[in-house]
């Protein structure tokens, strides 16, 4: 089979999620004394073995309407149908979605337009936009910096309008751009930092007390917080719930302290908690790190419809002329 690095990225994505998926809410501890070494099957949602959750599905969701072009109002409809018709559900049934995302469909299906459908509160910040936002970069990947901030604004608006879970999917894409581009974990970490700070610091789109929360990714210098690389700290420091910045500073610590996709995605899922989605946030950019070839063959192979995922993967690869 020809791969591209789409196929690299969605699959990176679902194989992590559904590793992540029978164990998803158990704790550290348990997974200490019983990690996941390979996939499982039933456990916490009680599903066969391979099938991916709502961070796959609506990352496919977002997949499927970029090969028609960027339309917000198609990508929120792709969002409805996935609820309403089990549009990309792995086994014709939703079995998990987030309450933000979940209000946020609703909203759309009473009627209000997509970009004012997503929570604004602060309250408002679980991780689901950050989950579904990896396919985006292959249409933003030409543009420019603000041009890139605004569509990411947009995606994450139509279930995540705080501006917290904005930083957090356009800190995602601008690392993935660099591992894009083929720059090593390490190198992508600098570059994204240095040209997120300059964004932020030239586009006053938020408070500094906002931008102070990323100081562990962006490592700024607040306050009394000593400047730390990422990458150093110890597992017990990195926390991995639904909250958005957990999840995002969990999964580039995964990939930052990991040298494949293997030990990337069983490191994730190990921390506990949002084991699905830290994987599959942290899977996408091993795969697109990594490579298709990266992932085992024997986690590919019981994937739920990985026919369809790669018949989704070879129409965006053709739509947006993407190469290995």
């Amino acid at each position: 089979m020809k791969t591209t690095t789409i196929h690299s990225a969605l699959f990176g994505v679902a194989v992590g999620d559904a590793l992540g998926v029978p164990v998803e809410f158990k704790s550290r501890e348990y997974l200490k004394n019983n990690p996941v070494i390979n996939m499982q099957e039933f456990g916490t949602h009680h599903q066969p073995l391979g099938t991916w959750s709502d961070d796959s599905s609506l990352t496919f969701c977002l997949a499927e309407s970029l090969c028609h072009g960027y339309n917000i109002n198609k990508i929120a409809n792709n969002f409805v149908l996935w609820r309403q018709e089990q549009l990309w559900t792995p086994h014709g049934r939703v079995f998990d979605i987030g309450i933000a995302t979940n209000s946020a469909i609703h909203s759309i299906e009473s009627g209000i337009k997509p970009l004012l459908a997503g929570g604004t509160s602060e309250r408002d910040n679980g991780n689901g936009s950050l989950m579904r936002m990896l396919p985006l970069l292959f249409y933003v990947k030409d543009f420019s910096i603000t041009k890139r901030f605004d569509t990411v604004k947009e995606v994450s608006s139509i279930t995540h309008a705080h501006i917290r879970s904005v930083i957090a999917c356009f800190i995602y894409i601008e690392y993935a751009l660099l591992l894009l581009e083929g720059k090593n974990k390490e190198e992508a970490f600098e570059g994204m930092k240095e040209k997120v700070n300059g964004f932020l610091f030239n586009n006053p789109i938020c408070s500094q007390a906002e931008i102070d929360k990323f100081h562990r990714v962006l490592e700024n210098q607040i306050g009394d917080y000593e400047l730390v690389w990422l990458a150093e700290l110890k597992e017990k420091e990195i926390s991995s719930g639904g909250y958005v910045l957990d999840s995002l500073e969990a999964s580039l610590w995964c990939v930052l302290t990991s040298s494949s996709y293997s030990e990337t995605v069983l490191k994730a899922v190990n921390l506990g908690s949002d084991t699905d989605t830290t994987a599959a946030i942290a899977g996408g950019l091993a795969g697109l790190l990594y490579g298709y070839e990266s992932i085992p063959q024997e986690w590919i192979t019981v994937l739920a419809r990985k026919e369809d995922i790669t018949i989704l993967c070879d129409q965006m690869s053709e739509k947006y002329e993407v190469h290995n």
